[in-house]
């Protein structure tokens, strides 16, 4: 859905005027993250440098950007749901290494039995797309990282960026162990073991770790839900009831601890 002319010009006020609160430095990266136009020399104030910069914007770079800066419009439906992730769902941005692509997509499949629709970059971009943009709206609207730690996952010059760029919202980021330990910021947190587990397994930790865990409890339940209310018969509802775990709201113990386990 496309921005009417009065909901752009209400982003791109709100992002002009906390961005341009920020120094310089900050400004011009924030903007190139979000692949918008920077000038060498400007004179006039920073939040009006911010609203040129932004004049040509497209519509899901100021909704991205909007958030990013804390910002969530109330004049009405704004968002623009990129094609890749599956309504309703609960949304996990899978970071992994190309040479490892077969086992994320097979962890990709798995995971929409829990209600989670997951993305992974060298199977969801088109030829024709901008895969770095595509990727930046992924990072700006998923729910959750996960990592996939296989051993080169450190040299690649986009993973750290991308764990980086989840965690900089604030979303949950967490990793999994496949022969190389975590690192840096992401290395606080536990860590789940994926040596010689097969996906499917892998899917549904990751399922009951994300029901549990007190910033996603709420929207992994939300998908769940929906998934077993949409679904078309008794049969397939009895099938999702079993694999969600069979017990309190579809497995999703709103309650629940927010330990991460291995």
């Amino acid at each position: 859905m496309a921005l009417t002319p009065s909901q752009r010009v209400v982003l791109m006020k709100e992002i002009s005027q906390r961005l341009g609160q920020e120094d310089w430095l900050l400004i011009d990266t924030t903007l190139r993250a979000f692949s918008l136009p920077t000038r060498d020399e400007w004179h006039g104030a920073t939040s009006g440098y911010v609203l040129r910069m932004l004049e040509d914007a497209k519509d899901q770079a100021l909704l991205s950007l909007a958030e990013h800066v804390g910002f969530q419009s109330n004049a009405g439906p704004t968002r623009v749901d990129p094609p890749f992730w599956r309504k309703n769902m609960f949304r996990l941005f899978l970071s992994h290494l190309s040479a490892h692509r077969e086992y994320a997509a097979q962890l990709q499949e798995h995971l929409l039995a829990f209600g989670i629709s997951s993305f992974v970059a060298h199977n969801d971009i088109e030829p024709t797309l901008e895969w770095q943009n595509e990727i930046q709206t992924a990072l700006a609207t998923c729910d959750a990282l996960i990592a996939l730690l296989h051993p080169g996952f450190h040299v690649s010059r986009w993973t750290d960026q991308e764990i980086g760029f989840a965690m900089g919202r604030g979303v949950p980021a967490f990793c999994v162990r496949f022969g190389e330990d975590p690192y840096g910021f992401i290395g606080r947190f536990q860590a789940f073991n994926g040596h010689k587990k097969n996906a499917e397994t892998l899917a549904r930790e990751l399922f009951d770790a994300y029901r549990k865990n007190k910033q996603t409890q709420n929207l992994m339940a939300s998908a769940i839900i929906t998934m077993f209310a949409e679904s078309n018969s008794y049969a397939t509802a009895k099938i999702e009831y079993e694999v969600c775990g069979g017990t309190g709201l579809m497995g999703c113990d709103l309650h629940g601890s927010t330990t991460i386990s291995p």
